[in-house]
């Protein structure tokens, strides 16, 4: 069991038990994983148990959310820095292209016809 801010109190409201309503409480604590087993096996009651394996399953399904998004953010950071050597690469390239892109310029035009010698 851990005390709670009244910021982490007010986000996760639903969680928290208290001596008082959270709203006025000064202090919560929340039980983990373990102090809701720990509570359940004290209490030893039919609904106890129900209760603390569908907080134990809750417990383990955030878990492995949890672990999901961490290799999720893992893959995302390495295809960013993928990204960026791939950016700074054609960014260097289209430099290089630019200039070929242009129209070329115009020759200098030579007069065609007769002339007069003078």
């Amino acid at each position: 069991m851990f005390r709670l801010s009244r910021g982490e109190m007010l986000r996760i409201s639903q969680s928290v038990t208290s001596l008082r309503s959270p709203k006025f409480s000064r202090r919560a604590h929340v039980f983990t994983e373990h102090g809701a087993l720990m509570a359940a096996t004290v209490l030893n009651t039919p609904r106890a148990v129900k209760m603390s394996l569908f907080i134990i399953r809750a417990f383990v399904k955030m878990r492995e959310d949890q672990a999901a998004n961490a290799a999720i953010f893992r893959r995302l950071a390495e295809i960013d820095k993928v990204l960026l050597t791939h950016d700074s690469a054609l960014r260097d390239i289209y430099q290089k292209l630019r200039p070929l892109l242009l129209p070329p310029p115009d020759p200098p035009r030579q007069e065609i016809g007769f002339h007069a010698i003078k």
